[in-house]
């Protein structure tokens, strides 16, 4: 059964509704290029929304009252946006979750050094790229260098107009023989995303490297830091340039970070957008660390989210670890994560009935995993039928998906993990086309029907 596209339904108010989203999301795209700059801009957007600190709240120790509104920022890498609902938290909660950390490429620790008069920056790729993707494009890096005094400095390079961009070289057509023979995942190896950052040597100088010291000049002048410094620094190297309407009907977005980026931000869109105290306590949740498996002390599977849900019950003054675990497996949860769009250049990898459309909606993904649904959450049929109804009697525009065709592929959300709490979890997000590439296309018709879907599923779940 084929689901209707959603754009032969919009009137004018939808039509201006949508555009003045897509305009706010290209700039939280273009603002928000790393997981650190995601949860700035979200603890920003939060403040001037009428949220408070939960750290702070903890700290007043006053009890909250339904409709207090809290965030809270773990290392300021993930973020968590509640609204405190009617019912005692024990009932359960409703919570919209995505990542914002994407793949891209990683500054290493040592990674400065010159050869042959070109200076360059050792890398290492985080998550799943296709390597040779990344060759050849204007490159910027975003980060943060941090001193041992504690000094932490942000690090933008190659967006603005007048900055500087930066790349990683390929060898031209005409020596690349045996480099047309590799298959396509060696083409260019690990060891080879070297970034080219400068190639004027001081004159005047006795320095061995010249080239290299004269890039650390630029560096200890523009920055103040020193190359010992990079020890302890996170430098993400990312496409440069800024997200843009795509298409002569201006229908998609062509931008860096669609995964998860969209998902994220038509969640924070739906809980800013929602009015009076909701009967349930609700949850915005932003994770880093999920294209690498949801490790560490902001991924998923660390505790902070189910720490945020104690201190809440806590200062709600409802608070036992009986009931603790009750509220989390009363839960209801979208794993809110991108769903690869169907693909008529490469339909063979598809398998048609079951596959996610770019314009025809939000898109549930009952089970993701690989092959034999391995590692996925595969949510049960009562729950999807409740997001059905509640989707249905909102008038959203929904379809539902696979990760391509079965023996295939298939990929991995933070569903699996959030329903280890016994909630109810399902994967629900947008279309991408080149998904994990360094610039993937959406339709702006999906990113406000994911946002219509995640408000009405907050309000009714």
């Amino acid at each position: 059964m084929e689901r209707e596209n959603a754009w032969k339904k919009y009137d004018k108010k939808a039509l201006k509704e949508l555009e003045a989203l897509s305009v706010r999301y290209r700039n939280f795209l273009d603002n928000g290029k790393t997981e650190r700059e995601c949860a700035d801009l979200a603890v920003e957007l939060a403040k001037k929304n009428g949220y408070v600190s939960l750290e702070e709240a903890i700290k007043a120790g006053e009890k909250l009252k339904p409709g207090a509104k809290l965030w809270s920022a773990p290392m300021g890498k993930a973020i968590m946006l509640f609204i405190i609902g009617k019912e005692p938290m024990e009932n359960g909660i409703n919570i919209v979750g995505a990542h914002i950390d994407s793949p891209r490429i990683d500054v290493k620790q040592n990674p400065l050094y010159e050869d042959s008069d070109l200076v360059y920056l050792d890398t290492h790729y985080y998550g799943g790229i296709k390597k040779y993707q990344w060759v050849t494009l204007p490159l910027a890096i975003h980060g943060v260098v941090v001193k041992k005094d504690g000094t932490k400095i942000n690090v933008v390079i190659g967006e603005d107009d007048k900055d500087p961009v930066l790349c990683i070289s390929d060898l031209l057509i005409h020596l690349s023989q045996e480099q047309m023979q590799k298959k396509a995942a060696e083409v260019i190896g690990g060891e080879e995303l070297n970034l080219i950052i400068g190639g004027r040597p001081l004159a005047d100088t006795e320095e061995k490297e010249a080239a290299k010291a004269n890039i650390l000049g630029i560096i200890k002048e523009k920055y103040d830091f020193e190359e010992e410094d990079l020890l302890s620094a996170e430098l993400e190297i990312v496409p440069a340039g800024r997200a843009r309407d795509m298409g002569l009907d201006r229908s998609m977005i062509l931008g860096y970070g669609h995964d998860d980026r969209v998902c994220a931000f038509a969640e924070m869109e739906a809980i800013f957008a929602m009015k009076g105290t909701p009967r349930r306590t609700v949850c915005c949740l932003f994770a880093d660390k999920e294209e690498i498996g949801s490790v560490g002390a902001t991924g998923m599977q660390a505790k902070y989210f189910e720490n945020a849900f104690a201190e809440l019950m806590a200062l709600t003054g409802d608070y036992c670890d009986l009931k603790l675990r009750r509220g989390l497996a009363n839960s209801k949860m979208l794993s809110c994560d991108v769903s690869a769009g169907y693909d008529p250049n490469f339909a063979s990898a598809f398998e048609r009935k079951n596959a996610a459309f770019l314009g025809r909606g939000v898109c549930f993904n009952k089970y993701t995993g690989s092959r034999g649904k391995g590692g996925s959450n595969d949510a049960n049929a009562e729950y999807m039928a409740e997001v059905r109804k509640i989707m249905d009697d909102a008038k959203v525009n929904f379809q539902t998906a696979e990760l391509g065709r079965v023996d295939l592929g298939g990929g991995g959300t933070i569903a699996y993990i959030c329903a280890l709490y016994c909630m109810n979890v399902i994967d629900s997000g947008v279309a991408v086309l080149s998904m994990h590439a360094p610039w993937e296309i959406i339709s702006k018709a999906d990113l406000y029907e994911a946002m219509r879907g995640y408000k009405a599923f907050l309000e009714n779940a």
